[in-house]
Order: structure tokens, then sequence, then C-alpha cells
């Protein structure tokens, strides 16, 4: 039987975190919990966009694609994981890891570039005002959105087609929540110099490029903000970034924790790293995002009034 067909036959063991059965369980209804309350949050940002007037606004139309981002994002990993803990059957074919592979890849890589779509956003409203609505028009948006969405599908088209040309042989337990890129590439027999090769180099430029223009659009906010003479106008002008940068340290914190490291030294304890960029980082997005906004608390009044309105 040779490499590929190997592969295409086996079956990965998802271990998860935890393999004491009492553990599993706490971790089971902790992991059904945070699912839930990300799913309501983000799919309650995504109804108070859409059904407010007010709020179709480019930066709340990218907001909106960042939840619905975050909600497929841990819809693709998690209910396989509560199975996982519920069950004795921790199986996954080589099939449907590829499959979770490819969207935990694409969608890491949407994340990533919409929020830099969104710190241009912030820029062009704090540093250019005058010509935000001509700069960002729907028309734009609509074309920026798009190509988030083309890069990222070829950022995972990539990496998932280069797995398929990796053996395995041996153990196919993987100690994680799901099928991971750096723990598919430990487990290989074969050799993976042009699997990492292409990692860093995509990496830089879906990543870092963007982070470097995160920061430098600060930088140019930063001092737009010290310009303004007035200081309620100087808090007005930074609380409507402080939601999107507190996203952004979140996201980029926990991703370099797990992907800033030679691939040799990767191991069981970044899991929890991984735990908090898969999970616990979509789940606080909509909180982030919401409490502080008087925009979004005014949508989710409103939003939760109508029914009841209705009702009465």
């Amino acid at each position: 039987m040779d490499g590929g067909n190997q592969s295409e036959n086996s079956e990965f063991l998802l271990l998860g975190i935890s393999e004491v059965p009492e553990q599993q369980r706490v971790l089971f209804w902790m992991f059904l919990s945070m699912y839930l309350v990300t799913v309501v949050g983000n799919a309650l940002i995504i109804l108070a966009i859409v059904s407010d007037s007010r709020l179709h606004t480019p930066m709340y139309f990218f907001l909106a694609n960042l939840s619905f981002t975050d909600l497929f994002f841990v819809t693709n990993t998690i209910p396989k994981m509560l199975v996982s803990l519920q069950s004795q059957n921790k199986a996954i074919s080589y099939a449907g890891c590829l499959v979770q592979l490819y969207f935990l890849v694409s969608l890491v890589a949407l994340d990533n570039l919409i929020l830099a779509v969104m710190a241009y956003d912030r820029y062009v409203a704090i540093c250019r005002p005058l010509h935000y609505v001509t700069a960002m028009s729907p028309k734009l948006c609509i074309l920026l959105l798009t190509l988030c969405w083309v890069l990222s599908i070829l950022y995972g088209l990539t990496h998932t087609l280069l797995m398929t040309t990796v053996t395995f042989c041996g153990s196919r337990k993987i100690h994680y929540i799901f099928c991971e890129m750096y723990v598919l590439l430990r487990l290989a027999c074969s050799d993976i110099q042009v699997n990492h090769t292409v990692l860093i180099a995509t990496g830089c430029f879906i990543f870092l490029i963007p982070l470097g223009f995160m920061i430098m659009s600060y930088i140019r906010i930063v001092r737009a903000i010290l310009r303004i003479p007035s200081v309620s106008k100087k808090y007005k002008a930074f609380s409507t970034c402080a939601s999107h940068l507190a996203v952004v340290s979140l996201f980029y914190g926990t991703l370099c924790m797990v992907y800033l490291q030679p691939l040799h030294t990767y191991s069981m304890k970044d899991s929890v790293a991984t735990v908090m960029y898969a999970v616990v980082t979509p789940m606080m997005n909509p909180f982030i995002y919401s409490l502080r906004n008087k925009d979004m608390h005014g949508a989710l009044g409103r939003l939760f009034r109508t029914p009841v309105q209705r009702l009465t």
C-alpha cells in the first residue's frame, strides 16, 4: 500500500485535552456552555445589525461578517469535539480531518483579514472624516470583503492540498480537540519541508502584512486623535477604536502563542493556547463589541423589544 492510500484509509483519534472520564464530563459541559454563548452572542450581533437601519454602515457591515465568521468557525470544531467528549468513539476519518482543517485554516485567515479591513475603516473615519462616505462606499466594502474571502479560500486550499501529499504512519492519536495544522505535521513520517516552507511564506503574507497594516493605521489614528483639541472628542474618537483594538490584541496574542515557534517545539502544552483562539476569542468578540457600544446597546434593545411589542 502506498503512502497516499494509507492516509486515505486511515482514521485519526481526537483524544482531546484529557482522557480522564471525570475531567471529560467537566470539559463537555464547559465547552457546550461556551459554544452556546458564542452562537447566541454572534447571532444577536448579526440580527441587531441586519434589523436596524442605523447600523447599516461600513463598520457594522464588517462586524456582522466577523460575527458570521466566528459563528462558522466554532461550528466547524466544537460539535465534533463535544461528540468526542461524550462518547467513546473519538475517531475522525482522514477526509473529515482534512475538511475540518480546511475550514479552520480558511476561517482563521478570514478573521484576520476582516480585522485588517476594519482597521482601515477606522483609519478613514478618524483621519479622513470628510471623505469617509465616498472612501468607504458600499461597492468598495463589498469588494474588500470579497477579496478577504478569496484570499482566505486560496490560503485554506493551499495548505489542505499540501496536506494530502503527507504520509502518516504509526500513531494517529491527536491529543487535541480538532485537526490542527502543526499537530498533523508532527504525526507525518514523510518529508514535510515543503509544507513547512509554504506555511511560513503564506503565513507572513496572510497574517504579518495585515498586522503591519493595522499597526501603521493605528499609529496614524493615534496621531490624529492627539491633534484633537477637545478632550471629549478625543475620548469619543478613541472609544470607536477601543473594541477593535481589544479584539485584535486577543486574536493575535493567542495566535502568536501557538504559531510563532519552531515546528519541532510544538507540543501538548499549546492546546490551551489553541483553545483560546479557537473557542474563547469567538465567544468574547460579541461582548467586547457590545459592552461599550451605545449604538449596539440600542440596536439590541430594539431587537428584544420588537417581539414583545408584537405580542402586546
